[in-house]
């Protein structure tokens, strides 16, 4: 039985799985397996959302343990669930929150806030509960590209908490839902701080594996207070293949290595034209920058999405690609990046606490 057990073992060991970037066995998510005569029984279980992907694993290692010689039938069953990472432990945890991710970029108009909309669609696509927090308090978005009718409100309880407006299947809030585009916001950055704080802390979030934070462009005093005082699990920086963007990108990578909050990988948005009419695929802001600096700065790139009229289309109608065309190639790009991206936070769940902040000026 000892050598049947170390062949199903080795069987699985044949698997790579694409996101943790090992084998299950080495991954340690074979939970058990059992023998039953020459039927196999075995269990897997993985750190990262998998309703979409279980079937399919389950089918495939099945046809392989079934290819062991003294095995005449095998059943796999794959199992999911997401963990609570806090990379700060001394900061208090938002209630019903497992996970914030921030979603950030050192420059405007590199499409960050359409890609953290997208990131959310596709964890939530994945059997994830999401959440997600516009705190671009300037220039809030997100109602516009999940379909929220303007002017509607989120509810109050006790007149002190709001409720997430639930759109396309997640949980949101943005500074958009409590004031008009006829009203600009003409605040200091204090002002701004204290608003963004107030919007995470006093959401009633339901049981979010995920918060996914589209935060403000650039690397100032709102980042900043919000690196401190909010647990952010980490970061994910969106940038272009543009010389100057990935500069900017740079400072951000940085900045949040300041406030010890790790940095899952880079984004690299628009990173090549695809016509519409041909098809040529062109790199219009050049290439290899962002798998540059993802070596440089010791992270990687989690993925590359074209520079498509179809993704901006969708997301000013209401309707974002992973949700409009979920069978698409660029939703399957988006899919695929924020699985990469949970599976490193999952990786990350095992190590140790970061240290506390110390911020200097140097």
């Amino acid at each position: 039985m000892h050598a049947l057990h170390e062949a199903v073992e080795s069987a699985l060991r044949a698997y790579n799985d694409p996101y943790l970037e090992t084998d299950l066995v080495s991954a340690g998510a074979v939970r058990s397996i059992d023998f039953d005569g020459e039927n196999v029984k075995v269990a897997i279980h993985l750190n990262y959302p998998s309703e979409y992907l279980k079937d399919g694993i389950a089918q495939m290692l099945q046809i392989g343990i079934e290819n062991v010689e003294g095995v005449e039938s095998a059943c796999v069953t794959v199992s999911w669930n997401v963990e609570s990472h806090k990379a700060h432990d001394n900061l208090q945890s938002i209630r019903n929150v497992k996970n914030i991710i921030a979603v950030a970029s050192g420059k405007g108009g590199v499409g960050k806030s359409t890609t953290a909309v997208n990131l959310a669609l596709s964890l939530a696509a994945d059997g994830a509960n999401v959440g997600i927090l516009d705190a671009d308090i300037y220039g809030p978005s997100l109602g516009m590209m999940l379909g929220v009718d303007e002017g509607q409100r989120p509810e109050t309880v006790d007149d002190k908490f709001f409720k997430p407006v639930i759109a396309q299947g997640v949980q949101s809030m943005s500074m958009a839902y409590l004031v008009t585009d006829k009203t600009p916001m003409v605040w200091r950055g204090p002002m701004v701080s204290g608003a963004l704080q107030q919007l995470i802390t006093q959401t009633l979030w339901e049981d979010l594996d995920y918060l996914v934070i589209d935060m403000p462009p650039g690397t100032g005093d709102i980042q900043l207070t919000l690196s401190q005082k909010v647990p952010v699990s980490a970061s994910v920086i969106v940038t272009t293949p543009q010389d100057i963007a990935l500069l900017d990108a740079k400072k951000g990578i940085e900045m949040f290595s300041k406030v010890n909050i790790p940095v899952l990988g880079i984004v690299e948005n628009m990173s090549m034209h695809i016509c519409g009419n041909c098809g040529h695929a062109e790199h219009i802001f050049g290439e290899g920058g962002a798998d540059k600096i993802a070596e440089e700065f010791n992270t990687q790139l989690l993925g590359s999405l074209p520079l498509s009229k179809y993704i901006r289309e969708q997301a000013d109608a209401g309707l974002p690609v992973v949700v409009a065309d979920p069978d698409s190639e660029v939703a399957m790009m988006y899919r695929h990046t924020a699985r990469k991206m949970a599976a490193e936070l999952s990786k990350m769940a095992g190590q140790a606490v970061m240290p506390e902040i110390q911020i200097s000026d140097d």
